[in-house]
């Protein structure tokens, strides 16, 4: 509960530079598909539509997203404050929270921390479940690496208590939940278009094997979206 309170308190504070500053206020809207809706290594829906709405004045940033779930959707909220420290080298602090209109999952809360050098980004995200869940706290630490158009993935999802357990179940083989995506993006005609593979293992997967086993997944996913400035 302390953390869920901390999480939304975080999101309004980094957004009230927002309300102040409309007039110099960056609008955007999206929207997009995808065959194969998949978070942080986890299959969620085939085929799924999703929109959202941002908003940035200098350094803060804020917006909410939509996507189609199944059961319902899945409506996110979420508000950074990021800074260069040097031309290469950024910095980011922020907050999330995630909500369904259905019953397809929990609302959960996160605080959000990012570091990023050249084409190289770390996110560090503390979440828990807000109405206690089989697992109420948990740890994702994600490395990114981006290069003209390509981009890879490693992923991990601790149900540990703190820091110092998430950061040793990324070189664990059996701890926690591994996933890796890989793909390459490109814009055509105005569209932004994306392909990418994901592998995870048999704790995100949801997938069995002949002997009705939990196994790992190999999945093949491609979008399309399309951003539209307000201004």
């Amino acid at each position: 509960m302390k953390l869920s309170i901390g999480v939304m308190a975080l999101v309004a504070v980094l957004a009230t530079p927002l309300v102040g500053a409309a007039q110099d206020a960056e609008l955007s809207a999206n929207a997009g598909f995808v065959s194969q809706y998949y978070y942080r290594g986890a299959p969620q829906k085939t085929s799924s539509a999703s929109a959202g709405l941002d908003v940035a004045v200098n350094d803060f940033s804020a917006g909410t997203w939509a996507a189609d779930v199944g059961d319902g959707a899945e409506i996110d909220l979420y508000a950074s404050y990021g800074v260069a420290l040097t031309d290469e080298v950024s910095v980011s602090l922020g907050g999330t929270g995630y909500f369904y209109t259905g019953q397809f999952d929990d609302t959960y809360l996160e605080v959000n921390l990012g570091v990023g050098f050249r084409g190289i980004s770390i996110e560090y995200s503390v979440g828990q479940y807000r109405t206690g869940a089989p697992h109420p706290k948990y740890n994702f630490i994600g490395i990114t690496g981006e290069h003209e158009g390509l981009f890879a993935t490693v992923g991990t999802i601790a149900y540990a208590q703190d820091l110092s357990d998430a950061l040793s179940d990324v070189f664990k083989r059996d701890a926690g939940s591994q996933y890796v995506e890989a793909g390459y993006g490109f814009t055509a005609a105005d569209l932004d278009f994306s392909i990418s593979g994901i592998w995870n293992d048999s704790s995100l997967s949801r997938a069995v094997d002949g002997s009705a086993a939990p196994t790992h997944e190999v999945t093949l996913v491609f979008g399309v979206s399309k951003t539209f400035s307000l201004n």
